[in-house]
């Protein structure tokens, strides 16, 4: 049986990309001595590219150039689905949506490319109604300039995981996508109150 099952499988770009924009907060992995490096950074897709930046004192600042691989994740939306939402007899699971991304990357050595880059970036986030505009004149972006580094990563391998319960009956798959849509929106509120 080859693994993981194809029905889990989503190697449509639209709906990963859909995920990279929706989700754009990314763990990317770098390996220098056999040794990960791993940081969490937003990154915007743009024409088959990701876009990022990450401070200078950041150890994983050296890995992001020169045509280094390097392994990008997504997290998109997960819970347990119990037995008890299914109409039919189910074991109980856990549905997610991910995102492996595989690619090279390079630095860019641009000053004004990367200030343009972070304006870009603000724009993206704050959409689709954006209350902050990052003026390229804002002395506080050009003071912190020389403390950070724009880098691209060419994708070279993409990879959808959208375990959804899509090997079950219509109805089912159904609640299923009901239940993950209430309890992400419960299961946050709930750990927030615990931790903040």
């Amino acid at each position: 049986m080859k693994y993981p099952p194809k029905h889990h499988q989503d190697s449509d770009l639209n709906h990963i990309i859909e995920v990279i924009k929706t989700y754009p907060l990314a763990t990317i992995i770098s390996v220098k001595d056999n040794v990960p490096h791993i940081t969490h950074l937003p990154l915007v897709y743009e024409k088959g590219k990701l876009i990022g930046h990450i401070d200078i004192y950041n150890p994983q600042t050296e890995l992001l150039k020169n045509n280094n691989d390097i392994t990008v994740l997504f997290y998109g939306p997960q819970c347990y689905i119990s037995p008890s939402v299914y109409n039919s007899t189910q074991l109980p699971t856990y549905n997610y949506i991910r995102v492996h991304l595989k690619g090279t990357v390079e630095a860019i050595e641009n000053r004004e490319a990367l200030k343009q880059s972070l304006i870009m970036m603000t724009e993206f986030l704050e959409a689709p109604n954006p209350k902050y505009t990052l003026e390229p004149n804002n002395p506080r972006l050009e003071a912190n300039l020389d403390y950070i580094k724009m880098f691209e990563i060419n994708i070279t391998q993409w990879e959808g995981k959208f375990k959804l319960s899509q090997d079950k009956k219509p109805k089912d798959t159904e609640a299923a996508r009901k239940e993950l849509i209430k309890r992400s929106q419960e299961s946050i509120k709930q750990f927030l109150d615990k931790v903040f």
